[in-house]
């Protein structure tokens, strides 16, 4: 399903009205919230995960999708949450897969920007040293390690540490997987909890954003990871991380653990059953991707799926560092 940029952007500020309408807000609080759609003046980017299928099974509506959004709301980059490449991740860095699944899919001049790049578990079933080396030669997939620091400023005053973890090796039960176990085993699991601890107590940015594979807490298929509730999310909350993103469950949703906010973004492609648990604000088995936008006071998310439809939109608060 085809559309054009005025149409994205219609449906976008509809679909917000609807929203936010559903809240009964009083008359004048309703007016200024349908006065707040993603403003390209803003420091915005994607997040999606779970994505290469040659095309197949609503990426490529998903891409066309994205597309649209980084044209009207100026997109500085995109990050992929891992689950690249289905199932068996690459081969080397000439795989065909770079072609159909990434390339040929994701062809928009809109969408030829910086791609920030984890790795998943399908991933691990191949070849990760080669999504490395793919990213030596083309410039707009970035991965310069399986776990990175990167740092942006959104204004004069204000900063934000993107933290990019390799989360796969961290899986208790993937070590004893026939396929996965002689890769992830080669990981030093303690060396990266010890470098990303150490890169959060050295954080001095207002915002502090954590990229994973798999969730934290999910209403997913997949459910909560016990080693990431463990080893990570103590972390998180006592480094006052403001927000989460992850892929892995194939669906969208929001959920909260006290005052993290947990964004499962991992429906670039196939999609699987969610459900609502205590902790979740949102959730949806719909394929589709996430849009933040970034301000000195409060990071705005939406959720929009493969047909353009804004299904989702909340507003973060920065927390002091």
């Amino acid at each position: 399903m085809k559309q054009t940029r005025r149409e994205f952007v219609r449906k976008l500020f509809v679909a917000t009205q609807v929203a936010v309408a559903s809240r009964f807000l009083p008359d004048n609080l309703l007016a200024a919230e349908l006065d707040r759609p993603l403003s390209p003046d803003g420091f915005n980017f994607i997040v999606f995960g779970d994505w290469g299928r040659n095309g197949e099974r609503d990426q490529s509506e998903v891409a066309a999708q994205m597309a649209l959004a980084a044209k009207a709301t100026k997109v500085r980059f995109i990050i992929s949450a891992g689950d690249n490449f289905y199932d068996n991740g690459v081969a080397s860095a000439s795989d065909p897969q770079w072609q159909t699944s990434f390339e040929h899919v994701y062809r928009d001049p809109a969408l030829q920007i910086p791609w920030h790049v984890i790795l998943g578990n399908h991933d691990y079933n191949g070849n990760c040293d080669a999504q490395l080396e793919y990213a030596r030669s083309h410039p707009r997939w970035n991965m310069p390690a399986r776990y990175y620091l990167q740092t942006h400023h959104i204004d004069k005053s204000t900063t934000a540490d993107f933290f990019y973890l390799d989360t796969s090796p961290m899986i208790e039960s993937y070590h004893r997987h026939r396929r996965l176990g002689p890769n992830v085993t080669t990981q030093d699991v303690k060396k990266q909890i010890a470098w990303f601890k150490n890169a959060l107590i050295a954080s001095q940015a207002q915002w502090k954003i954590v990229i994973g594979h798999h969730p934290i807490y999910s209403g997913g298929e997949h459910g909560d990871t016990a080693e990431l509730i463990k080893d990570v999310l103590p972390l998180l909350q006592e480094h006052k991380v403001q927000a989460w993103f992850n892929g892995h469950d194939h669906d969208l949703q929001h959920l909260m653990a006290g005052d993290l906010n947990l964004f499962c973004c991992g429906a670039g492609s196939q999609v699987r059953n969610t459900r609502k648990t205590e902790r979740t604000k949102f959730a949806q088995s719909r394929s589709g991707f996430t849009t933040v936008s970034l301000r000195s006071d409060r990071m705005r998310v939406h959720m929009t799926d493969n047909h353009g439809q804004l299904l989702y939109h909340t507003d973060v608060p920065v927390k002091s560092v």
